[in-house]
């Protein structure tokens, strides 16, 4: 017999060494390099799809001016949210990686999904960490039709590849990645070599047979998917599904795509009925206070492919302790304490010695530096303890040295703006259109004291 040997891989990465280190060399990760079993058909396994891919094991060779083009048909939901996050719907032989936190709604909106559409295509639903009754009385209690979807209760991947093999199924769901297991591998389930192998194995059968397939993956605390980074890297999708355990909305956030635009954000609600779409989430995030209240302005930020108006609030109160605090909820911290340094430089405002704690309402997370005005506006109304107008919306990158840089897609911010009712922006120069936008009056600042000038 063949002897087993180990190896140690990077959770975090995915690369592999001789020996053990309690930090990766590659990536620079402390704790994250674990020992796995290597048998003779696990060397096999990994090193196949490098050699011949995944169509056979011998390729032909041919220039990139002769491969023949042809339209991918995409494979519509029935949600709109979930289409648009994926990009317009399911590609045929797609792997994509669906994570969240628990009870956040994975299984629910697959579970719907896969209703619906298995009245039109074959679809086989796999739960290895539920039994089928328990999605049976969540189908039940979600009223879903249940008559045509094929389930499978089962944690062995070559016995799901067995029974898809006889079914030829149009959509396939593993629920979860985590629990699946491979005979020829000794380690146990959720383990680096068991994921990284179940992986590989279910994504070469996809791309063979054109099987679209979803892969339910679960999240560490941090809100990063559990298992080796090379999971990441198979897939074509990968899409995490968050929300807090005090709101009853959810929010499909694209990570990777490899057929649409990355970072696209669906919303969503929880209700008794499943996940329903929210179709115009800016007017979720903007129920605001019927009070004017200071340390309150709403900004514009781009999500994927659509304008997205938030509300921002500060509040700056005097510390009780030597070190003043700074909070950030929905932004980077780091970014806060650059432009609050910003602001004492150029705009002449100190609060070295006051807290400040900043939230975006409504749990969206802003990614982009199109809020750093608003923001900044935002404090400086908190405190003054004086109130901006409910109508004004206001948008724009600071740079360190005061200027107000245009952000993309200006025009299109300002005209969703101006569709909930707003008359009044401030905006950088470079954003303003040359038409202007009807109802509305826009200032153009390009330094942080014009702003702070107008309001």
């Amino acid at each position: 017999m063949a002897k087993n040997t180990t190896a140690f891989v990077c959770n975090e990465c995915g690369s592999d060494f001789s020996k053990w280190m309690g930090q990766c060399p590659d990536c620079s990760a402390w704790n994250t390099i674990v020992e796995i079993s290597l048998g003779p058909a696990t060397r096999k396994s990994t090193a196949s799809p490098r050699r011949g891919g995944y169509a056979g094991s011998q390729s032909d060779i041919t220039t990139l001016a002769e491969v023949k083009l042809q339209e991918q048909p995409r494979i519509s939901t029935g949600i709109g949210e979930l289409d648009r996050v994926l990009g317009g719907g399911l590609v045929p032989g797609s792997v994509i990686l669906i994570g969240g936190h628990p009870g956040a709604g994975k299984s629910t909106l697959l579970l719907q999904t896969l209703c619906a559409l298995s009245q039109a295509h074959s679809a086989l639903y796999v739960t290895g960490e539920e039994s089928l009754q328990q999605v049976a009385m969540r189908a039940q209690r979600l009223k879903l039709p249940a008559d045509k979807l094929q389930m499978m209760s089962e944690t062995d991947v070559e016995a799901i590849g067995a029974a898809t093999q006889r079914l030829q199924p149009k959509l396939l769901v593993v629920d979860s990645i985590q629990v699946m297991h491979m005979a020829e591998i000794s380690s146990a389930p959720g383990s680096v070599s068991q994921v990284r192998e179940c992986a590989a194995y279910l994504t070469r059968f996809a791309k063979q047979t054109g099987t679209v397939l979803f892969l339910v993956g679960h999240v560490t605390k941090d809100g990063s998917l559990a298992g080796p980074k090379v999971l990441e890297h198979m897939i074509d999708c990968s899409i995490l599904l968050e929300g807090g355990d005090d709101s009853r909305f959810r929010t499909l956030r694209g990570q990777k795509n490899r057929f649409g635009a990355v970072n696209e954000l669906g919303v969503f609600a929880m209700t008794e009925q499943g996940l329903k779409e929210v179709k115009n989430p800016s007017a979720i995030f903007l129920s605001r206070d019927e009070e004017v209240s200071s340390g309150s302005l709403v900004t514009v930020v781009w999500e994927g492919t659509r304008p997205l108006l938030v509300e921002i609030q500060a509040l700056v109160d005097d510390s009780p302790f030597g070190n003043p605090r700074r909070v950030a909820v929905g932004m980077d911290q780091n970014r806060l304490a650059m432009l609050l340094a910003v602001l004492h430089r150029h705009g002449g405002l100190m609060v070295g010695d006051k807290d400040v704690f900043v939230n975006v309402v409504g749990g969206v997370k802003v990614m982009e530096t199109s809020a750093d005005l608003s923001t900044l506006l935002s404090i400086v109304s908190s405190f003054k303890d004086r109130a901006l107008p409910r109508e004004m919306v206001v948008f724009g990158e600071v740079g360190l040295s005061g200027e107000i840089r245009p952000v993309p897609s200006g025009q299109e911010r300002l005209f969703e703006a101006a569709k909930h009712g707003f008359t009044r922006a401030i905006v950088p120069a470079a954003n303003v259109p040359k038409g202007g936008v009807k109802g509305m009056e826009i200032i153009s600042v390009k330094r942080l004291s014009d702003a702070l000038q107008h309001i």
